[in-house]
């Protein structure tokens, strides 16, 4: 079975089990699915080199098509990588999207879509990272899963302890700016895991191809928790 598998089980169990992740109204809002691959030719290297360019061009995307969000991005083969040497280690380069963004603007208010505890989170303050990230574990019959949230404000990690209650639909956090949030455009990186081992304020985002197989193991889709698919911009 896989993480996925498992999780769906669960949620098919306990359907009321998840809430909000961010501000979404399902009949009015659309959200616009973001394409980051090789096949997207508007992402030249020079585009992705500059931030504030790179960010323009995502403010655009959303203008273009009215839609509050884009989102887009698990198990997504990406070019843009390709913009930081934290994703270009020897050998194979890292360019696997491991969770899902949401992509809007910095501030915009995040929850924790089901109640749990805080587990870690750090500042993973290098160009091309996290940035401010948070993680909670949640203890569900039969197994654990964790969910993590990056490219934060830096506010959103003041006054957090570890085993710090957390509840359903509760806010915890807002989107950075590309000044504290590794350099990106304003986002969401929200990630799920069934083991995280020893890691703690930061877990891979972005992985391997070749191990795609090993993360369908513990990595389960997103969508199951956020149910974005029938406001997807067409």
């Amino acid at each position: 079975m896989t993480a996925t598998e498992k999780l769906a089980a669960y949620i098919k169990a306990n359907p009321n089990a998840f809430g909000k992740l961010v501000d979404l109204d399902p009949v009015h809002d659309k959200l616009y699915p973001l394409d980051l691959t090789i096949s997207n030719t508007e992402l030249t290297p020079e585009l992705l080199a500059d931030t504030a360019a790179f960010s323009a061009w995502v403010d655009g995307r959303l203008a273009v098509n009215n839609c509050r969000y884009a989102v887009g991005g698990y198990m997504e083969h990406r070019s843009v990588y390709n913009r930081s040497q934290l994703f270009n280690a020897d050998g194979e380069p890292r360019r696997l999207h491991l969770g899902v963004d949401i992509w809007g603007p910095a501030g915009t208010p995040v929850y924790a879509p089901v109640a749990g505890t805080v587990h870690s989170f750090a500042d993973n303050n290098n160009f091309g990272d996290y940035g401010p990230t948070i993680i909670l574990l949640h203890q569900f019959t039969g197994f654990t899963l964790y969910s993590l949230y990056g490219h934060l404000s830096r506010k959103s990690i003041e006054g957090l302890h570890k085993g710090m209650v957390i509840q359903k639909n509760q806010l915890i956090a807002t989107l950075g700016d590309a000044s504290e949030n590794g350099s990106w455009p304003p986002h969401l990186h929200f990630q799920l895991m069934l083991d995280i081992g020893d890691a703690n304020g930061d877990y891979p985002g972005v992985g391997y191809y070749s191990r795609r197989g090993e993360y369908d193991q513990n990595i389960p889709d997103p969508e199951l928790v956020l149910n974005f698919a029938n406001a997807i911009k067409a």
